[in-house]
């Protein structure tokens, strides 16, 4: 929930002295500009919507795609900080500060979404058209149910806050919803961003009417939805501005934006994608905190199952890292939210699941010819359904996918050894147990 730490920046630089002075209790605080004050004209609309996707930028930097893979099998521990350790064992405390890192800062960018929400339909400026109000009102409600969707299937259902928090009394009273009700805001969020926003054929960068029915089918496809996942998929695949790269490196290297990306997060010099350094041995100035599995490195330099996705990794013997995040010498990289790789294989499960096993499996051998891999030998609708779930581990190898995968399909028992499903979700933070009596603490912990 957003809780004392948002309301501590929403109040910095409030400083009550000692002695009682009726100008200092009355003025407003020199650091405090409230919605209403902020967002204001053009200018301000197109800095606050910037400044949600700054905010998104802050929790895919780092924090959630470790929670993504760190306590899966594709990646262990290989440092010194213990809570990247809690999290290869899956034992969590409340405190663990990725965890809670992820948690707040997912927060975070849903109270500057609801900011923008909350006031830029409002905004009467001529240098911002009726179009332009509704790309950013549309941009915003993306934000949202991005935030949303990330705390549902890391946590489990949540507060929901839909509108921007300006005091405390706004936070008093909002329990933690059902995962449902938690999903639903997400579909009802991307179904009001698809009508307001545009969709061209450059973008990449920020949210089109075909992202938000890209993150519907991932929506679709975690509730189970197969038919609503292979339409949403479907639309996106059919756009004829997203396409696969060959090899399979390019959409990693120069140049950025590719045709592969429906959405990825742009970095600069001025605002650095630090997460590389987790990855890279010291001897290339990383802290090589994360590191390949063995099991994985074999089944990416084979041949027969990795193809030509062993470019995710460099280094020889023990020292093999991976490179996914570090393709420039400036830390620039992107953080690759949705590729099209991934509607391929949303599309392949939710046929495999209606036994469209035909379909399915030509959906897989796109994937895998990408990877110049031979076609697939699986038949039977459980192994196919083994076969996508393999390919998604490889394809997404380093990205904010595998944990999730096993634990929306049940099968972190089976091949993590995970079986108390209790552990298939992250712990509320302790800090926002006890700041907030409305907050409850998952099962478990």
């Amino acid at each position: 929930m957003i809780t004392k730490h948002i309301i501590l920046l929403l109040f910095a630089g409030i400083a009550i002295q000692a002695v009682s002075c009726k100008k200092y209790l009355d003025e407003k605080p020199n650091n405090l500009i409230s919605t209403g004050d902020a967002i204001v004209d053009a200018g301000t609309a197109r800095a606050a919507i910037t400044g949600a996707y700054d905010r998104v930028q802050g929790y895919y930097a780092s924090s959630y795609p470790t929670l993504g893979v760190m306590p899966a099998d594709n990646v262990i521990f290989n440092g010194t900080l213990n809570e990247y350790l809690q999290l290869d064992q899956n034992a969590v405390p409340t405190d663990n500060v990725i965890t809670v890192a992820a948690y707040q800062g997912i927060y975070r960018a849903i109270n500057s979404a609801n900011s923008v929400i909350a006031a830029v339909p409002g905004v009467t400026d001529p240098l911002l058209s009726a179009a332009e109000k509704d790309k950013i009102t549309g941009e915003a409600y993306f934000i949202r149910a991005l935030g949303y969707f990330d705390l549902a299937r890391g946590w489990g259902g949540v507060q929901l806050q839909l509108k921007p928090t300006v005091d405390i009394a706004g936070l008093k009273g909002v329990k933690r919803s059902t995962l449902d009700a938690t999903y639903d805001q997400v579909l009802a969020d991307l179904n009001q961003a698809e009508q307001l926003l545009p969709e061209d054929a450059t973008t990449r960068n920020r949210a089109q009417k075909s992202t938000a029915r890209a993150l519907r089918a991932r929506l679709h496809l975690y509730r189970k939805q197969w038919a609503d996942a292979e339409a949403d998929a479907s639309l996106v695949i059919a756009n004829t501005k997203y396409a696969l790269v060959q090899p399979y490196k390019t959409f990693f290297t120069a140049p950025f934006l590719s045709t592969e990306s429906v959405l990825e997060l742009t970095y600069s010099v001025n605002d650095k994608n630090s997460y590389w350094n987790l990855w890279y041995p010291s001897s290339a100035g990383g802290q090589y905190t994360l590191k390949p599995s063995d099991a994985l490195v074999a089944k990416l330099n084979n041949p027969q199952t990795g193809g030509t996705r062993n470019a995710l990794i460099a280094g020889s013997g023990t020292g093999v890292y991976g490179v996914l995040y570090n393709t420039t010498a400036s830390s620039v990289d992107p953080s690759y939210l949705i590729r099209i790789a991934e509607l391929y294989l949303i599309r392949a499960e939710a046929r495999a699941q209606q036994n469209k096993i035909t379909e399915a499996v030509a959906d897989l051998n796109v994937i895998r010819a990408r990877a110049g891999l031979a076609a697939t030998t699986a038949t039977s609708q459980a192994d196919v359904l083994l076969a996508i779930e393999e390919e998604n581990s490889l394809e997404f190898a380093f990205e904010a996918h595998r944990w999730f995968d096993l634990t929306r399909t049940g099968r972190a028992g089976a091949v993590l050894g995970v079986t108390n499903s209790d552990y298939w979700l992250f712990p509320i933070p302790n800090s926002d147990i006890l700041s907030d009596p409305d907050v409850t603490q998952n099962h478990g912990y």
